[in-house]
Order: structure tokens, then sequence, then C-alpha cells
């Protein structure tokens, strides 16, 4: 039997890549290439010049999101460079289509300059509907989104960030019905300070959380360590508001929830065991998590959750990113702000009912048929408010 990654390889050779571009209209006769190109193109490029907004009615822009790499994070992989972060937003860009009808196509820039990012995405915006920027490593993917969103009247979304949260917080929503805890009170351990884990943080202090503490390669982030790189004592301003210092076995010890953002086999199953009662655990470093779900279990976790597909409560961005967008470009959204997040991460979790919810089923399959609509209706909703 061919193992995942063989199959992986020889489809990609046998096809070139994942994706191709396909035409709407049909071109069969000169009179088809009349109308789809010129003379009668003329018209369509003569109607958006005297009303730019018009560009959504008669182009591809409507639907069509630019997934944008540097190749500096990919995957777990690391700065493996633009070419080799090809596969990935190719991926990333049939995953649109697949759960969400929104045409994406992959580009990576040969750049890590944040300057260089940002002006080559703003000068080629104006052909897309929207922005995904993806496997840019921190802190420089927080410059990059911040610039372009000041720039641009079309959503600017970094999924590692605000998808990895939105889906987390869904999760998160549901673990704490099963466990019957409630959001303000539970003591929450965020285990790697990358975009995704700030990311994490920032969603659920703006969703209720009140205790949080986010640990890194240095330890437990507090505001008394003066030699925190800016982007940390942010956070570590905003979290720990004991100002505990230690490493991550000190964190967890009567925590409620583990959620680990960061490197395989760190969290061990004898900490876990000092963890709250019916505490959760979600280990999503990729392939191979924090720690694995029979060891959590054994140790005493009562809901874990992983990145892996293997395993129940997948928490993954595909539940999320293709909704999103569509709920954005439908409503014609000039962002994708918080409060849509917010409301991307509620609908999220109200597609497991509650006489469906269990520790082992706390967040939908991603081909369920009705994920993608109920988060882009959630993100519409919320943008026209």
């Amino acid at each position: 039997m061919t193992t995942v990654q063989e199959q992986a390889l020889a489809i990609s050779k046998e096809k070139h890549g994942k994706l191709e571009i396909c035409p709407k209209v049909a071109i069969n006769s000169m009179a088809d290439l009349s109308v789809a190109y010129t003379p009668g193109v003329a018209a369509v490029c003569t109607a958006i010049a005297n009303n730019k907004q018009d560009v959504y009615e008669y182009t591809t822009k409507r639907n069509l999101v630019a997934v944008i790499t540097d190749g500096s994070a990919v995957l777990g992989l690391g700065n493996i460079g633009p070419e080799a972060a090809i596969p990935v937003m190719e991926g990333k860009a049939i995953l649109f289509k697949r759960f969400a009808d929104v045409d994406a196509i992959p580009l990576s820039v040969n750049t890590q300059n944040v300057d260089e990012i940002v002006s080559h995405i703003a000068a080629f915006a104006p052909s897309f509907g929207g922005i995904n920027l993806e496997d840019i490593s921190a802190p420089r993917c927080f410059e990059v989104e911040r610039r372009l969103k000041a720039m641009l009247d079309i959503p600017v979304f970094h999924d590692d960030q605000h998808g990895t949260a939105i889906v987390v917080l869904a999760a998160l929503y549901n673990a704490i019905k099963v466990v019957s805890k409630k959001i303000d009170a539970i003591k929450v351990v965020i285990n790697g300070g990358g975009a995704a884990g700030l990311s994490i943080a920032n969603m659920l202090l703006s969703a209720g959380v009140k205790n949080i503490k986010v640990v890194d390669k240095i330890g437990i982030l507090c505001e008394n360590d003066n030699s925190l790189p800016p982007h940390h004592m942010e956070m570590a301003k905003k979290t720990n508001r004991e100002k505990q210092v230690g490493t991550l076995q000190d964190a967890v010890r009567g925590a409620d929830v583990f959620i680990g953002v960061s490197a395989p086999g760190v969290l061990k199953k004898e900490w876990v065991s000092t963890m709250a009662e019916k505490s959760i655990v979600f280990a999503m470093a990729n392939p191979t998590p924090e720690i694995f779900p029979e060891e959590a279990k054994e140790a005493g976790a009562y809901v874990i959750g992983t990145g892996r597909s293997d395993y129940p409560n997948q928490i993954n961005n595909v539940l999320a990113f293709p909704g999103i967008f569509r709920g954005a470009l439908d409503a014609r959204a000039k962002d994708i702000t918080l409060e849509m997040q917010l409301a991307a991460a509620k609908g999220l979790a109200s597609i497991v009912t509650d006489d469906k919810l269990g520790p082992d089923h706390i967040l939908p399959n991603a081909f369920e048929p009705n994920v993608a609509k109920v988060v882009a209706e959630s993100v519409r909703q919320a943008a026209r408010k």
C-alpha cells in the first residue's frame, strides 16, 4: 500500500499541479470571439471605466481570492521558499472552490521583505475580491496584514492567524459545554507564541476568556520580562495577570484548557494529570501533536482535539476560511472584522447540536454540506450590522 506522501507526489506529478483555469463562456466561432474579446470587450471596459464599482458586476473579481505566501513558514516545514510553497497554495485554492465555490489563484512572492510584499500585493489587488495571506512567518505577517488592511478596500485575511483562531474558539465553545464550564471562569494555556498562538489568545480574550497564559520557547510570557520582543510584550500585558514565570509544566498545573500550536511531544502525560478536572486538550502540532490523544486521555483529559484527520475532533482551518470568504465576498465587505470572525466561530459551533455534542464530537466534519453555508451566513449577517 502506498503512503499518503507517495500518493501526493504521484498525483501532483501526473496532473502537474492541482488546479486549472476553465472559461465560463464558449469560444467556438468568430462570433464568440468577438463577444469574449475584441471588439465586444471594449464595451465592458468602458462600463467599468465609467463606474469602477461595476468591476464586481462584469468580471471575476466578485468571486476571486488571491492565496499568497512568501514561503517563510510552510506547514511546519519552515522557511522553504516560494517555489516549494506553491503546492500548499494550490491545495488551499482547490479547497476554496470545493467547499465554498470561491475561485482562488495561488501566488508565491519571491521576497521576504515587508515593504516589497506589501507593495507587490497592493499593485495586483485590483484583480481580486479578497486576499488570503498564508504561511508568512511571525512577526512579519502581523505588519504585512496590518498595512494591507489599511491600504486596500477588499478583505485581507491571514488564515494562519485568524482562521485557526476561529476554529479553536468554535471547538472551545462546544468543549466547555461538554465539561459544564463557563468561558469567563476557565484557565487557558496556549503553547506557541507565533502567529497562530497570539491570534488565538486575542480571539479568546474577545470572546470572554479572562485567564490566559501564553508559553513560548523562553517560557510563560510575562510583562516583567523586558527582553520580550514587541509582539510578545504586547500579549504579555493582556494575559498572565498573575505575572507567573516558569515553564509549560508550571503553566498547565491547574489549567482547564491546553491549546498547542507549537511542536511535537512538548506536553508530557504527567503534566496533563496536574490539570483541572475534566480538562480540555487541543494538541494541534502537525503531523505529530504536542501529545497524542490516547496519552492525554490516560492522563485524565476529557475532551481532546488535534489537527489530524485520523482522530476525533479535528481542528482544521478548512472548517472556516471557505465560508468566511464566501460570506465576505457576498456581502461585498471591505474587511473581515473581529465581529465577523466571532460570528463565524459561533456559527461553526452551532452546527453540532446539543443532542449530538460529546467528548468525541465538538466540531462538524469538513464534508458536512452545510458547514461553509452556515459560516458564510454568519459572516454575512455580521457584515451587514
